[in-house]
């Protein structure tokens, strides 16, 4: 027992725990090939196995030059960020855009609930297409969405055309809750993916927080539809990037053992599948493709020239599980306990943040604050530094706890060290959602609201590395049906958005945020069975034959 973590005395090797003695993330299959001869990184990280282990093959992804596949995060990590941005822009000036449209402010945040809906239902129908046949296809056709509903935006006459467009436009911004994580795998080693994923992060919650920034002074000086003209201006920019430098980057990767003429396990190795997502036990990152002097089984095909890289699609199917069984399994992996806390934690402390933007605006500008509509935007200035700090302090702090509980639990490395930065989740949340309710509730300086707020937004920011990081390392080869099922928050997000304002307008937010705040203290104390009984549950999970073979191709 490590610090009051309870063993499986029933499996020998229970999914997750890893000896950290020696490199960490190697899979199991590569000991049937002599280490010597697969392929390992250069310069300094020449003592690294590469995992997965890539082709001779131009067109693997794994062998891109790179500078190319930063270029295609870039591209990808950027509309994620103006995809993260279009959800909440509208905050800072919903007052004053319910006005225009003849509605309740409640009713233009049933907009935004509507919109969120569409996204959490979505995701499982993109994802399982981007498994089946490919990321390119997926990333086209949402970025195209979202040019056209920017547009459809910026020009709606009405309310109900308004309403279209933005439900409409969830569709296009389901594939970046996801698929952007799934593309990092596609491309990278696992020693370069914590470092690529922390940045996709970045991106993400900068676009949400630092949206509404910029768009309460878009909304002020030249009205809340160039807030959807600016959009589509970017989007169509993004357009014409993704058609033209993102090429697919899913890729199918003989096992290791058939490469390299040893015997072929029954089944394709799931770290050799292109979906897979990251350990976060980094070394650092190469950007050399690697070189080997072993002998492969496959002649190395021809460069695909620049042309082919443009079709819409490859034409192959990327696995071979029926379509059915991928759409039902992030539905099964859902009630997997890890993952089951996760979408708690990270459900509940999203959705509470998201309530803020919807409901700042229906505070702020009232007294005793009274604030503009850019004012009201330049609240987010709070929560946007906040996250910046949050995400510098908790990955580099997260690897560095993990590592030292490791090396005194005599080099076994357990998931449940994530864990641990869950103590300033808590501490962080509480201060800001409670905080934040005293605050306005008494009438504090604009400081106590503002402040508090981006306290929790830092709260997020430490959650992220617990939450991802714990699914990752306990369930990694179903990393991708999990992130969708955690995802399902969405339903919940809109569940509250869509009341939220006239609970305030009844309860007063010193009622409203109590609640938030003990329902956000209840679901974080589930850690506490989690740390001591994670290992137990992921044993049993594992022993449960027929759900294993349900779960794997």
């Amino acid at each position: 027992m490590a610090w009051g973590i309870l063993q499986d005395t029933k499996m020998e090797q229970v999914p997750g725990t890893a000896a950290m003695n020696d490199q960490s993330d190697i899979p199991r299959e590569y000991d049937q090939v002599p280490h010597e001869i697969l392929k390992h990184g250069t310069g300094r990280l020449s003592h690294v196995i590469l995992v997965p282990q890539p082709t001779d093959s131009p067109n693997d992804p794994l062998n891109w030059s790179l500078w190319k596949k930063d270029g295609i995060l870039l591209i990808v990590g950027f509309s994620a960020a103006v995809v993260g941005a279009f959800g909440p822009m509208l905050s800072p000036g919903f007052v004053q855009i319910a006005g225009e449209l003849n509605i309740s402010v409640n009713t233009l945040a049933q907009a935004t609930a509507w919109l969120i809906l569409t996204i959490g239902l979505s995701l499982f129908i993109t994802q399982p297409f981007a498994k089946v046949y490919g990321r390119r296809p997926v990333f086209i056709v949402a970025i195209i969405v979202m040019f056209a509903t920017s547009v459809w935006g910026a020009l709606a006459k009405d309310y109900n055309s308004f309403l279209a467009s933005r439900v409409v436009s969830g569709f296009g911004m389901s594939p970046y809750e996801v698929l952007v994580q799934c593309t990092i795998g596609d491309m990278y080693f696992v020693h370069q993916r914590a470092t690529r994923i922390a940045l996709w992060n970045l991106f993400l919650l900068c676009g949400i927080t630092g949206g509404s920034l910029v768009s309460g002074y878009i909304i002020e000086d030249i009205g809340w539809k160039w807030t959807f003209g600016i959009c589509a201006i970017l989007f169509g920019v993004f357009m014409f990037l993704v058609v033209f430098f993102v090429p697919e980057t899913a890729y199918i990767r003989e096992p290791v053992t058939a490469r390299y003429h040893h015997e072929s396990p029954k089944a394709v190795s799931e770290s050799e599948k292109p979906d897979q997502n990251p350990t976060e036990k980094e070394v650092s990152s190469s950007g050399t493709p690697p070189q080997t002097v072993a002998p492969t089984s496959t002649p190395t095909e021809p460069k695909d020239p620049y042309l082919r890289t443009l079709k819409f699609t490859t034409g192959k199917r990327y696995t071979d599980a029926p379509f059915w069984k991928i759409l039902i399994r992030p539905v099964v992996i859902f009630w997997y306990p890890a993952v089951l806390w996760a979408f708690l934690i990270y459900g509940t402390t999203l959705t509470w943040i998201v309530v803020f933007s919807v409901v700042n605006a229906s505070i702020f500008t009232l007294p005793p604050y009274n604030f503009s509509v850019s004012e009201v935007g330049l609240i987010s200035l709070s929560p946007f530094v906040m996250t910046i700090i949050g995400e510098v302090i908790a990955g580099p702090l997260n690897d560095f706890i993990c590592l030292y509980l490791a090396k005194k639990n005599h080099g076994i490395y357990e998931p449940e060290f994530r864990l641990v930065l869950m103590v300033p989740v808590f501490i962080l949340g509480i201060v800001g959602f409670f905080g934040f309710g005293a605050s306005v509730h008494y009438q504090t300086h604009w400081i106590g609201p503002v402040l508090t707020f981006g306290l929790a937004n830092m709260s997020m920011a430490f959650a992220n590395g617990c939450v991802f990081g714990y699914v990752i390392d306990s369930y990694e080869d179903l990393s991708e049906e999990a992130f969708v099922a955690i995802n399902a928050r969405n339903l919940l997000t809109f569940g509250l958005t869509y009341f939220v304002n006239d609970w305030l307008l009844k309860d007063k937010v010193l009622k409203v945020f109590n609640v938030l705040g003990g329902v956000f203290i209840g679901v974080t104390l589930l850690t506490v069975p989690l740390w001591v009984f994670g290992k137990k549950l992921r044993g049993m999970v594992a022993r449960n034959e027929a759900l294993t073979k349900f779960m794997k191709d």
